[in-house]
């Protein structure tokens, strides 16, 4: 079997192709884009259709969709297989998602409940996974400095979305009016309040919405898209990500009145005076010894992943850390609350969770372990992308 990698520096990216290479599969990279972010559609086609022509293909796979490659891989007739690792994904409401060629894997459920019926043979739920054997030897390589140096109390690694909230931008410009304004921060207080609901999207007003879209000139605007993109993407892109810097930043300001966090971001910490901020990290060095050594790793999901498992739930385990993440309504279908990771609903009930489990040492320490047993067993990138081709199969044959 050979395959085309179209690569754009996912994080994902490594563990997947070697696991393909793992199960024999001939794979050939094509790397255009992790070294020009400005590639356009027509040049990402061309790239794509010259492998094509040139090797006799079983299919196309890359993280996240690229309807440039859908609609070549429809044209030359040969299957498509993307993997959404992220939300949202403005791309999914290209027409070239409802293209026959298709096998598109999305990770959250309410995603796929969302985009499924615009081409139901061709899309399907595929939780993500992580890499254990990768974790497991930078960690056995640990020295007594290495937990001195990235042990802490609680550890938080993630961006604060302050440089990336598109809304904040337009607050800046004084774009937006009060009324805008003063209707976005009341659904943010009001989302902050309840877990495992997005009740965003629905409560959005045309005026809120035509504010937002007319007032970003760089506003998402496919020229080939179906569906209510203008609602969908105000929700998620502008509102949710400002939503995300919002509550990480108050989550982690609160934790840090009663405890000693660390947080390692490259984005600007200057409003979290209590809280240690120790800069970036390297993904593949340096993030698994911070999941190791800290006491208790801190994961809060961003709410445009609305039902799903973010990748770093599963890093987190992989590693053998202790983890405490706000309630996805996804997590019970895969790990016991209590046994294998613990969830909070609540700023009181995390404070709670946090003291509780910094005094009860051999309790957190037990279900660091069952977390860690329960990745290795069934939530690698073996056993899901067994998975995935197990379907792919399946399609092909029917």
């Amino acid at each position: 079997m050979e395959i085309l990698f179209y690569r754009y520096n996912s994080i994902c990216e490594p563990d997947i192709l070697h696991v393909f290479q793992l199960f024999g599969i001939t794979v050939h990279t094509e790397e255009l884009e992790m070294h020009n972010k400005r590639v356009t559609p027509r040049e990402c086609a061309e790239k794509v259709s010259q492998w094509i022509l040139q090797k006799h293909l079983t299919f196309v796979f890359s993280i996240n969709f690229f309807p440039a490659i859908s609609y070549t891989c429809e044209k030359l007739k040969v299957p498509y297989v993307c993997w959404s690792v992220d939300s949202p994904v403005p791309e999914l409401f290209s027409n070239a998602l409802k293209n026959s060629c298709n096998h598109i894997f999305l990770f959250d459920k309410a995603q796929y409940a969302f985009f499924s019926p615009v081409n139901p043979d061709c899309i399907h739920y595929l939780p993500l996974a992580t890499n254990v054997k990768r974790w497991e030897k930078i960690i056995l390589d640990m020295t007594e400095e290495d937990y001195q140096a990235y042990g802490a109390d609680v550890s938080f690694v993630g961006s604060l979305y302050t440089e990336k909230c598109r809304y904040d931008s337009l607050l800046q410009k004084k774009a937006l009016s009060p009324r805008t304004q003063g209707y976005v921060d009341g659904l943010i207080e009001a989302q902050l309040k309840v877990f495992g609901c997005n009740f965003i999207p629905e409560s959005l007003t045309e005026e809120v919405i035509r504010d937002i879209v007319e007032s970003d000139p760089d506003f998402y605007k496919g020229i080939d898209t179906y569906g209510d993109t203008d609602r969908y993407l105000t929700a998620h892109q502008y509102i949710g990500m400002k939503l995300a810097a919002v509550e990480r930043e108050r989550t982690l300001n609160r934790l840090s009145e009663h405890f000693d966090v660390n947080l390692y971001t490259r984005s600007d910490a200057s409003a979290l005076p209590k809280v240690h901020c120790r800069g970036g990290v390297s993904t593949l060095t340096e993030m698994p010894k911070v999941f190791q050594a800290s006491r208790i790793n801190l994961n809060i999901t961003m709410r445009p992943i609305e039902s799903g498992l973010s990748l770093r739930i599963w890093d987190i385990l992989g590693c053998g850390g202790f983890l405490i993440t706000n309630y996805q309504t996804e997590i019970p279908d895969y790990f016991e609350i209590g046994k294998e990771l613990e969830t909070y609903e609540s700023m009181d009930e995390l404070v709670e969770k946090v003291q509780y489990y910094l005094t009860h040492e051999e309790e957190r320490m037990e279900i660091a372990i069952c977390g860690y047993e329960k990745v290795a067993k069934f939530h690698t990138y073996e056993i899901r992308l067994s998975q995935m081709l197990k379907i792919l199969t399946d399609d092909f044959l029917s």
